[in-house]
């Protein structure tokens, strides 16, 4: 069920509230009964209005994007060696437990 937020402008207070996408809640008391919280001092008259938010989209990026945007990605190959997937210029493809000179060029992605 989708989560939806009302805003009742009595007492300036905003509750979240999960319901279908057919319900339509227009009062305090319903927002109150839906949310299964007490009503305070508020009338139950008192008119809310839904508060639209933003909707998080989540979309996976491939390796070459993140190589792009300065990001280093490391994927386990074996006991204590990791795959740079995203290695450029002169850095290492694989990076091995205890040899300092496998490791990523962080200092050169990391500026201050």
């Amino acid at each position: 069920m989708p989560n939806y937020d009302y805003f009742c402008e009595a007492n300036g207070k905003t509750i979240e509230v999960y319901h279908d996408v057919n319900t339509k809640l227009k009062t305090w008391g319903e927002v109150c009964f839906a949310a299964q919280i007490p009503l305070g001092d508020t009338d139950v008259e008192s008119p809310v209005t839904i508060k639209i938010r933003p909707v998080g989209i989540n979309i996976p990026i491939g390796n070459t994007k993140l190589k792009e945007h300065g990001f280093t990605k490391l994927v386990k190959r074996d006991d204590g060696v990791y795959e740079n997937v995203t290695a450029t210029g002169d850095e290492k493809k694989y990076m091995k437990a205890g040899d300092k000179s496998s490791m990523p060029h962080l200092h050169k992605k990391i500026s201050s």
